[in-house]
């Protein structure tokens, strides 16, 4: 096997095909115009084919050189990510997490003090996105999804199932609540991706309106309704905190199953097991509290 031309001129070569420029490809790749035309001089006694040939002041590529850069430029995207991929994965004494961003806010991150008291070795990276990230590409230790359960190549653990409850501001209309099924749909409502028919069926009422104010953050969901502009229908697990605070008020005894689990997945790799034990054992703890807290609450 020949060996490989090398990486720097490759580079070069990439960089003067498509900008067109030596005098560009050198100040990209902050290099003298000398080093970019030695490199090209390199690569193509390397090759024995020639890639580029000169037009008035300018250079063309070849057709030799035309394919060739396709492929090399492939070949260096590659290389890029590759190193990107094996500089990202978590390290030895670090515990990368992917969550949703509101539950991350809302019910994990005001009991991340107690997973760092406990095992204060461990640098914690939250990763918040709405994106499902694939965890067997090795670059998150664990996830907190919310689904069926179901995610092929993953080792997973039930944390909770949630339920849909309406709240509002105590504030909301000057504390004048509303306290039946029809003044909760009369508005105004602050409508989420959460679907009112499963609940609106509960309560025997149509679904509110369609006008009003749409937001398809649950963040930003709330933030509205603790200000005051209107009643939204949420997930217990993102407002459990606030009614506990009084910043939320429940405003109906209805509730209804959220149709999507709360799971602890992450992929099955030898060199972050301990990560993982700790955490998913961290975290059952912690559902059990939760629990305790939602049972008390009921009574």
């Amino acid at each position: 096997m020949r060996p490989l031309p090398p990486l720097s001129a490759l580079r070069s070569f990439e960089a003067l095909a498509r900008l067109g420029s030596v005098t560009l490809a050198a100040s990209e790749l902050h290099v003298t115009h000398s080093a970019i035309s030695q490199q090209i001089r390199q690569l193509e006694d390397i090759l024995g084919v020639v890639l580029f040939v000169r037009e008035g002041r300018g250079l063309r590529l070849t057709e030799d050189g035309r394919l060739y850069a396709l492929q090399v430029r492939i070949g260096l995207a590659e290389l890029t990510e590759a190193t990107r991929l094996v500089q990202a994965r978590p390290r030895d004494g670090e515990l990368v997490l992917a969550v949703l961003p509101s539950f991350g806010a809302h019910w994990l991150l005001p009991r991340l003090p107690r997973f760092q008291a406990r095992f204060p070795h461990y640098r914690i990276s939250l990763r918040a996105s709405l994106d499902i990230q694939d965890l067997r590409q090795g670059l998150v230790d664990i996830g907190i999804r919310m689904g069926q359960g179901d995610w092929e190549g993953l080792q997973q653990q039930h944390l909770f199932d949630d339920e849909l409850v309406v709240v509002a501001a105590p504030s909301f209309r000057q504390g004048q609540l509303p306290r039946t099924p029809a003044e909760i749909v009369a508005g105004p409502v602050v409508r989420t991706v959460e679907s009112w028919m499963g609940w609106c069926q509960a309560a025997g009422v149509a679904e509110p309106a369609q006008a009003g104010l749409w937001i398809n953050d649950s963040n930003l969901v709330l933030q509205a309704v603790q200000q005051g502009l209107g009643v939204a229908l949420e997930r217990r697990s993102l407002v459990h905190a606030a009614l506990q605070a009084g910043t939320l008020v429940q405003v109906s005894d209805i509730v209804v199953p959220y149709p999507y689990p709360h799971w602890l997945v992450w992929p099955a790799r030898e060199s972050s097991q301990r990560k993982q034990r700790d955490f998913a054992g961290w975290m059952a703890e912690e559902v059990a509290v939760y629990q305790r807290e939602l049972a008390q609450a009921a009574c």
